[in-house]
């Protein structure tokens, strides 16, 4: 492909991608003292992966001790209330409950709050069948796990918070502006960007937050290791919303299963209830609902809650998660991935960041500005080694 040139502009930072955790990045990014431009395909923020969820705050209770999933979580949480309540952003400390319908899930429920305490979640409580209907009268159940500290949050709300941080900090934000092609350079990385026309963007340091075309964008790097990108599937989920008031005042989630946390009830600000996500492993994007999933999502949600009135559910919307495993294969961390990982100084890939990217979103900003200081800090010391780069620098 040809590169026009003459339009180029030196930028020090650009992020791909302008949902919930690019614009966390971004934001991170210029606190620090960068020039950051985000740059979205859309036309609009967060129109994907990050306006299709159940907009839930996790505790971390799942994720294996040690993993960047775990780690990020447990700390964004913490950092993702704090910051809503400063802000003033719409969010709730809900709890949830964790229930086992049978009790040959009650072992699996203890092993889970074993694997939970191993990755740091102190304030888990088991609670027996008679005190789990004292908080909710209507779930059926052996025994649950109690999650305090897990919450909802409005997740628009949140994005335009950060993306106002990133411009107050003097960062940029470019709708419509689609990445079409890439090069290494001795800089850094070039990027030849479609909007309105054709520009070049010679950049210090580029993050990838594409999300579901992150890999699709890695790609288009020339001179990055297209081995070094993971195979991406795709998880579609369904949700399905209840037309009564619901007559509960906690999440509500089932044991997770074949790669996902089962159908689980979640709440919005407004007390109004939903369910879902079911998980269709997909070849390609589509946010159809298909209404004849209804008897499935009945009959999963009857298992806790046997009382759901019939004709109470209405498919409501999905979401497609952008997985690094396929069905039947242990769930994978996140992949956040910088040139010691792959050699290219001056480019982060973030892979894979499905749940709990939300939660974790202002802690992965905060990991990918320590990772792309490290990468300068490398690239810097290997232009030095240079003779020419040296005496530029005046060390000769």
């Amino acid at each position: 492909m040809e590169w026009n040139t003459n339009s180029e502009e030196r930028v020090d930072t650009v992020v791909i991608g302008a949902g919930v955790v690019g614009l966390a990045v971004a934001r991170a990014l210029s606190l620090s003292g960068r020039e950051v431009i985000v740059l979205e395909a859309e036309i609009m923020i967060g129109s994907a992966t990050s306006s299709r969820n159940s907009e839930v705050i996790h505790g971390g209770i799942y994720y294996p001790p040690k993993s960047l999933k775990g780690q990020l979580c447990i700390e964004g949480k913490a950092a993702l209330y704090d910051y809503c309540r400063e802000r003033g952003i719409g969010h709730a400390r809900l709890g949830k409950l964790l229930v086992a319908c049978g009790e040959d899930q009650i072992s699996k429920l203890h092993q889970i709050n074993e694997n939970a305490i191993g990755a740091g979640v102190s304030d888990l409580v088991m609670l027996s069948r008679a005190e789990t209907r004292a908080l909710e009268p209507d779930l059926e159940c052996h025994a649950a796990l109690l999650s305090p500290s897990t919450g909802i949050v409005d997740v628009h709300e949140l994005m335009l918070s950060y993306q106002g941080d990133l411009e107050n900090s003097g960062g940029m934000l470019i709708l419509g502006a689609t990445v079409i092609a890439g090069k290494v350079t001795d800089r850094g990385v070039s990027l030849l960007i479609d909007q309105d026309g054709q520009s070049v963007l010679s950049c210090r340091t580029v993050v990838n937050c594409a999300g579901l075309s992150a890999q699709r964008v890695a790609s288009l790097i020339e001179g990055y290791a297209t081995n070094a990108i993971p195979r991406q599937y795709l998880a579609k989920g369904n949700y399905f919303k209840l037309a009564p008031r619901p007559p509960f005042k906690h999440l509500v989630y089932p044991m997770p299963s074949n790669g996902g946390m089962g159908v689980h009830l979640t709440l919005d600000l407004a007390g109004r209830a939903r369910f879902g996500p079911d998980v269709q492993w997909v070849e390609n994007i589509d946010y159809g609902v298909d209404e004849s999933l209804l008897p499935l999502f009945e009959e999963a949600i009857r298992t806790y809650w046997p009382s759901l009135p019939s004709g109470a559910l209405t498919p409501d919307y999905s979401g497609v998660r952008p997985k690094l495993h396929g069905q039947g294969t242990p769930a994978a961390d996140f992949m956040i991935q910088s040139g010691a990982e792959h050699g290219t100084p001056g480019l982060i890939n973030l892979f894979g960041i499905e749940s709990p990217g939300i939660t974790a979103s202002l802690a992965i900003g905060e990991y990918v500005c320590r990772l792309a200081n490290r990468d300068d800090r490398q690239h810097h010391s290997t232009r030095l080694a240079s003779p020419s780069e040296a005496q530029a620098e005046g060390r000769t």
